[in-house]
Protein backbone atom coordinates (compact mmCIF):
# COMPACT_ATOMS: atom_id res chain seq x y z
CA UNK A 1 0.00 0.00 0.00
CA UNK A 2 1.12 3.45 -0.91
CA UNK A 3 0.60 6.56 0.27
CA UNK A 4 1.89 9.91 -1.23
CA UNK A 5 3.01 12.21 1.16
CA UNK A 6 4.45 14.89 -0.46
CA UNK A 7 3.63 15.56 -3.78
CA UNK A 8 5.12 17.96 -6.41
CA UNK A 9 4.02 21.46 -5.28
CA UNK A 10 4.83 20.51 -1.49
CA UNK A 11 8.28 19.23 -3.01
CA UNK A 12 9.13 22.30 -4.70
CA UNK A 13 8.31 24.42 -1.71
CA UNK A 14 10.53 22.39 0.57
CA UNK A 15 13.14 22.60 -1.64
CA UNK A 16 12.69 26.45 -1.56
CA UNK A 17 11.87 26.28 2.42
CA UNK A 18 15.63 24.83 2.81
CA UNK A 19 17.44 26.94 0.42
CA UNK A 20 15.42 30.12 2.16
CA UNK A 21 17.33 28.53 5.29
CA UNK A 22 20.74 27.63 4.17
CA UNK A 23 21.02 31.61 2.31
CA UNK A 24 19.53 32.81 6.23
CA UNK A 25 22.42 30.88 7.68
CA UNK A 26 25.49 31.98 5.81
CA UNK A 27 26.99 35.15 5.89
CA UNK A 28 29.42 34.54 3.26
CA UNK A 29 29.07 31.69 0.37
CA UNK A 30 32.51 31.92 -0.79
CA UNK A 31 33.59 28.62 1.10
CA UNK A 32 30.58 26.42 0.87
CA UNK A 33 30.53 23.63 -1.36
CA UNK A 34 27.17 21.34 -2.01
CA UNK A 35 28.11 17.63 -1.82
CA UNK A 36 25.18 15.71 -2.87
CA UNK A 37 25.21 11.32 -1.85
CA UNK A 38 24.46 9.65 -5.19
CA UNK A 39 21.27 8.86 -6.52
CA UNK A 40 18.57 11.35 -5.29
CA UNK A 41 20.58 13.12 -2.24
CA UNK A 42 22.75 14.32 -5.61
CA UNK A 43 19.36 15.14 -7.59
CA UNK A 44 18.01 17.06 -4.57
CA UNK A 45 21.34 18.83 -3.95
CA UNK A 46 21.38 20.01 -7.78
CA UNK A 47 17.56 21.27 -7.20
CA UNK A 48 19.03 23.50 -3.98
CA UNK A 49 21.78 25.09 -6.09
CA UNK A 50 19.65 25.98 -8.63
CA UNK A 51 17.11 27.74 -6.63
CA UNK A 52 20.00 29.17 -4.07
CA UNK A 53 20.93 30.73 -7.72
CA UNK A 54 17.61 31.92 -8.50
CA UNK A 55 17.13 33.51 -4.81
CA UNK A 56 20.67 35.05 -4.36
CA UNK A 57 22.22 35.09 -7.75
CA UNK A 58 25.31 32.68 -6.16
CA UNK A 59 26.20 29.53 -7.97
CA UNK A 60 27.39 27.18 -5.13
CA UNK A 61 30.30 24.57 -6.58
CA UNK A 62 28.52 21.32 -6.40
CA UNK A 63 29.98 17.53 -6.00
CA UNK A 64 27.92 13.97 -6.38
CA UNK A 65 29.62 11.54 -3.95
CA UNK A 66 29.40 8.03 -3.88
CA UNK A 67 29.93 6.44 -0.69
CA UNK A 68 29.04 2.47 -2.08
CA UNK A 69 32.69 1.11 -0.52
CA UNK A 70 32.21 3.49 2.38
CA UNK A 71 29.23 1.52 3.53
CA UNK A 72 29.14 -0.74 6.85
CA UNK A 73 26.86 -3.08 5.27
CA UNK A 74 28.75 -3.67 1.72
CA UNK A 75 29.12 -7.39 3.27
CA UNK A 76 25.53 -8.07 3.31
CA UNK A 77 24.39 -7.22 -0.03
CA UNK A 78 23.63 -10.22 -2.86
CA UNK A 79 25.07 -8.40 -5.45
CA UNK A 80 28.19 -6.95 -6.75
CA UNK A 81 28.51 -3.51 -5.82
CA UNK A 82 29.15 -0.91 -8.69
CA UNK A 83 31.14 2.33 -7.61
CA UNK A 84 29.65 5.02 -9.73
CA UNK A 85 32.65 7.37 -9.19
CA UNK A 86 32.11 10.78 -7.81
CA UNK A 87 31.08 13.62 -10.20
CA UNK A 88 32.78 17.01 -10.74
CA UNK A 89 35.01 16.51 -7.52
CA UNK A 90 35.62 19.13 -5.59
CA UNK A 91 38.59 20.33 -3.09
CA UNK A 92 36.90 20.30 0.06
CA UNK A 93 39.92 21.11 2.19
CA UNK A 94 39.25 24.08 4.90
CA UNK A 95 35.90 24.43 3.26
CA UNK A 96 31.95 24.51 4.28
CA UNK A 97 30.23 21.68 2.98
CA UNK A 98 26.90 21.26 3.21
CA UNK A 99 26.14 17.50 2.32
CA UNK A 100 22.69 16.35 1.38
CA UNK A 101 20.70 12.96 1.59
CA UNK A 102 17.13 11.98 0.89
CA UNK A 103 16.60 10.35 3.54
CA UNK A 104 17.95 10.13 7.74
CA UNK A 105 17.02 6.46 8.81
CA UNK A 106 19.63 4.72 11.32
CA UNK A 107 22.52 7.41 10.10
CA UNK A 108 24.41 4.41 8.76
CA UNK A 109 24.47 6.35 4.63
CA UNK A 110 25.65 9.54 6.29
CA UNK A 111 28.35 7.71 8.97
CA UNK A 112 29.47 5.98 5.29
CA UNK A 113 29.31 9.91 3.28
CA UNK A 114 31.65 11.73 6.29
CA UNK A 115 34.30 8.95 5.69
CA UNK A 116 34.06 8.90 1.87
CA UNK A 117 34.35 13.22 2.21
CA UNK A 118 37.76 12.84 4.08
CA UNK A 119 39.20 11.09 0.82
CA UNK A 120 38.68 15.12 -0.82
CA UNK A 121 40.06 16.92 2.00
CA UNK A 122 39.59 18.16 5.35
CA UNK A 123 36.39 20.11 5.54
CA UNK A 124 36.22 23.42 7.90
CA UNK A 125 32.88 22.47 8.87
CA UNK A 126 30.06 20.19 7.79
CA UNK A 127 26.36 20.77 7.60
CA UNK A 128 23.75 17.87 6.96
CA UNK A 129 20.57 18.74 4.34
CA UNK A 130 17.91 15.63 5.25
CA UNK A 131 15.01 15.73 2.72
CA UNK A 132 13.20 13.45 5.22
CA UNK A 133 13.69 12.12 8.72
CA UNK A 134 12.04 8.98 9.51
CA UNK A 135 14.06 8.58 12.76
CA UNK A 136 14.85 4.90 14.08
CA UNK A 137 19.11 6.64 14.40
CA UNK A 138 21.33 3.82 15.15
CA UNK A 139 23.96 6.75 15.41
CA UNK A 140 24.50 9.88 17.03
CA UNK A 141 23.74 11.98 14.01
CA UNK A 142 21.30 14.89 13.57
CA UNK A 143 20.66 17.03 10.23
CA UNK A 144 20.81 20.92 10.34
CA UNK A 145 18.28 21.14 7.87
CA UNK A 146 15.31 19.18 7.63
CA UNK A 147 12.40 19.11 4.77
CA UNK A 148 10.23 17.58 6.83
CA UNK A 149 10.16 14.93 9.82
CA UNK A 150 7.70 11.29 9.05
CA UNK A 151 7.79 9.29 12.18
CA UNK A 152 7.71 5.75 10.55
CA UNK A 153 7.82 2.16 11.55
CA UNK A 154 10.56 0.19 11.19
CA UNK A 155 8.34 -2.03 8.38
CA UNK A 156 7.42 1.16 6.41
CA UNK A 157 9.44 2.13 3.83
CA UNK A 158 9.89 5.94 2.54
CA UNK A 159 10.57 6.67 -0.99
CA UNK A 160 11.96 9.88 -2.18
CA UNK A 161 10.88 10.07 -6.27
CA UNK A 162 12.96 12.89 -8.30
CA UNK A 163 12.24 13.93 -11.61
CA UNK A 164 15.29 12.26 -13.03
CA UNK A 165 14.84 8.84 -11.36
CA UNK A 166 11.24 8.47 -11.50
CA UNK A 167 9.79 10.99 -13.62
CA UNK A 168 8.18 12.82 -10.88
CA UNK A 169 9.23 15.25 -7.84
CA UNK A 170 7.19 13.26 -4.63
CA UNK A 171 7.37 11.29 -1.58
CA UNK A 172 5.65 8.17 -0.83
CA UNK A 173 5.47 5.90 2.71
CA UNK A 174 4.82 2.25 1.53
CA UNK A 175 3.60 -0.16 4.42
Amino acid sequence: MEKIIIDTEQFQRTISRISHQIIEKHASFNDIVLVGIKRRGAEIAEMLQKRIFELAQINLPLMALDITFYRDDLNQANTDPIYAGVDNPVPIENKKVILIDDVLFTGRTIRAALDALLDYGRASKIELVIFIDRGHRELPIRADYVGKNIPTSRSETIQVRTEHYDGINQVALLQ
